[in-house]
């Protein structure tokens, strides 16, 4: 186990099979990236900061979404159709 930044530590699978209970601490401090071969193959997340990483990319999308659906709302001579009708059309209601 490799502490590379306050908040990031890697492991190796090896070290990963045989060493489970101390990664489980260390997964409580900060984020632990696994490695295959020196090649990062995933990252085990505090659930806590999951959850934030989680919601600040649901929120982003909702504003990239939002700021596209204004911009398609404002072009002149396109027709719109409400939410309701849209999912009419693909068989939803």
């Amino acid at each position: 186990m490799i502490t590379v930044s306050e908040d990031t530590t890697i492991i190796g699978v090896a070290e990963l099979r045989t060493d489970i209970g101390t990664i489980l601490k260390e997964i409580e401090k900060h984020s632990v990236i696994v490695t295959k071969r020196n090649k990062p193959v995933g990252v085990f997340l505090n659930y806590d900061e999951y959850e934030k990483m989680k919601n600040a990319v649901e929120e982003l999308e909702d504003n990239h979404l939002g700021a596209i659906a204004k911009i398609r709302s404002e072009r002149k001579g396109k027709k719109v159709i409400s939410l309701e009708e849209a999912e009419r059309r693909v068989g939803i209601r």
